[in-house]
């Protein structure tokens, strides 16, 4: 295997020549962040009552705190295009390095709906009672689709430094979420939410297992940063951004939390994903205006994470395709701007068609929001297993290549095992308590289970195909030619 991993993937080889270095510390902590920090689940989680505190504790230690060290040691050892990607494939070979890639980006797809989704959602709150026709929430997610698609393709530097701006402006706004329920409990002199001195609101058993599931699904994307390795500035940006990331990360969702928590009483929550915007209209003396521009905020910070997502994701398809393991067109760049415009265009296709196919005329509302939910539990899946392998890839790198590992100490070799550990058992128990029991009571727990299996069956097998068909197409163009013979 270790001959097999010496051997330089063609991305890493031409990825580097057809890429510019532009990306600073600062950049990469605001990809992070916009990747990782979905807001709305502080929202989600109210559910849990205090015990909510307790599964983001354990989201933090199992799984973004262990992530976070791993992905320092391999993002140090394998700076390259496609993170996950390279990794896995310097690890086990190309069949699991394009296995683990096309899991860590498939999700890309289904997540940019739910980007686009969330602006609809809070405009709901903005304009009460507008966009109610499926088919007009359809047209606004594919408007958000592709203006990701016409930023993302602009000089990297030129989108990031937009990305830069709605990021901070997202977090004054976070920051005044939180705000929201400390200046309730101030006016009002009592939490909306009781019960903080009883042990057992704190405590978890196995009928909430489902929420452990949720906070995976809202730390995934640590990884996603390293999407552009080679477009790194300076490789001290790698430890930086996974610090000051998981910090902010860390703080925000307790705080908004706590905000909501607060200002709402948690015993009434249905997981609202605008319970955060109602906390800063209950804080700030019912002020509705005042709430609504933090809802304007959030609805410029959602669409700019869709481009974020755009442009990050697609450099997983950009290594397919030099990897001919995609159609090699996706991995070509516009010679002008520098990115891989290809790539970009497919995947926003892509997306598109899983809005037309859940909001449209004909699709009942109730419908809508059943595929909603089975997609994000899909990608929850299937990004854990894409994120059991990242884990794993720690002590296969280590025997492959064991003097680079030895040069880039991230961690302890003992602490990075342990991380390990942990996060396979973590990822791997997300991916189970999502299949536990549905998110919503749209579904019975069977045909929950069902669909979801289904969709998380296609999904594999379509990354089955692709790689079979590659496999075929290279064999193809290996075989020599035929020379016909002489008399």
């Amino acid at each position: 295997m270790a001959q097999q991993a010496d051997e330089r993937m063609a991305s890493e080889r031409l990825a580097p020549g057809m890429l510019p270095r532009v990306l600073n510390s600062f950049d990469m902590t605001i990809i992070f962040v916009a990747i990782v920090l979905f807001i709305v689940n502080a929202s989600a989680i109210q559910q849990a009552h205090q015990a909510a505190y307790t599964y983001w504790i354990l989201g933090f230690l199992l799984f973004l705190i262990p992530g976070a060290l791993v992905t320092a040691q391999l993002g140090q050892m394998f700076p390259q295009e496609g993170s996950l990607y390279v990794w896995t494939q310097k690890a086990l070979g190309p069949f699991w390095g394009f296995f683990a890639g096309f899991c860590a980006w498939w999700p890309g797809i289904l997540v940019m709906v739910a980007t686009g989704d969330a602006v609809v959602t809070i405009w709901q709150f903005v304009d009460t009672g507008g966009l109610s026709k499926a088919w007009e929430q359809g047209l606004v997610i594919l408007a958000v689709l592709w203006f990701s698609a016409a930023m993302s393709m602009l000089r990297l530097r030129m989108t990031q430094s937009y990305a830069n701006w709605a990021v901070v402006f997202y977090g004054a706004a976070i920051f005044v979420i939180g705000l929201a329920g400390i200046l309730w409990l101030i006016g009002d002199g009592h939490s909306a939410t009781g019960g903080w001195g009883t042990a057992s609101n704190w405590s978890i058993h196995s009928g909430q297992w489902t929420w452990f599931g949720f906070v995976i699904l809202a730390l995934l994307g640590i990884e996603v940063p390293l999407n552009m390795g080679v477009e790194i500035v300076h490789m001290r940006a790698i430890k930086k951004y996974l610090f000051w990331g998981s910090i902010v990360v860390m703080f925000a969702y307790l705080w908004a939390t706590l905000g909501t928590m607060l200002a709402l009483p948690a015993a009434k929550s249905v997981g609202n994903t605008t319970d955060i915007l109602v906390a800063v209209q209950k804080g700030f003396s019912g002020s509705h205006a005042f709430a609504v521009v933090i809802a304007l905020i959030l609805i410029w910070f959602f669409v700019s994470n869709t481009i974020v997502y755009n442009y990050s994701f697609s450099r997983l398809l950009f290594v397919s395709g030099l990897e001919q393991r995609m159609p090699s067109k996706l991995g070509t760049v516009n010679p002008r701007t520098k990115v891989p415009v290809y790539a970009i265009v497919t995947q926003t296709v892509l997306s598109s068609l899983f809005v037309v196919a859940i909001f449209n005329p004909w699709v009942a509302s109730d419908n809508n929001q059943k595929a909603y939910w089975l997609f994000q539990a899909a990608v929850t899946v299937i990004w854990c297993v894409s994120m059991v392998l990242l884990f794993a890839d720690i002590f296969l790198v280590k025997r492959a290549f064991p003097a680079r590992f030895d040069e880039v100490r991230a961690a302890h070799p003992y602490v990075l095992y342990a991380c390990g550990v942990i996060g396979m058992l973590a990822s791997a128990f997300g991916a189970y308590t999502v299949f536990r029991s549905p998110w919503t009571g749209l579904f019975t727990i069977q045909h929950w289970r069902i669909w979801l299996a289904v969709l998380c069956g296609i999904s594999v097998a379509a990354a089955l195909v692709i790689y079979g068909i590659s496999e075929v197409l290279r064999r193809r163009e290996q075989m020599p030619p035929q020379t016909a013979p002489t008399a």
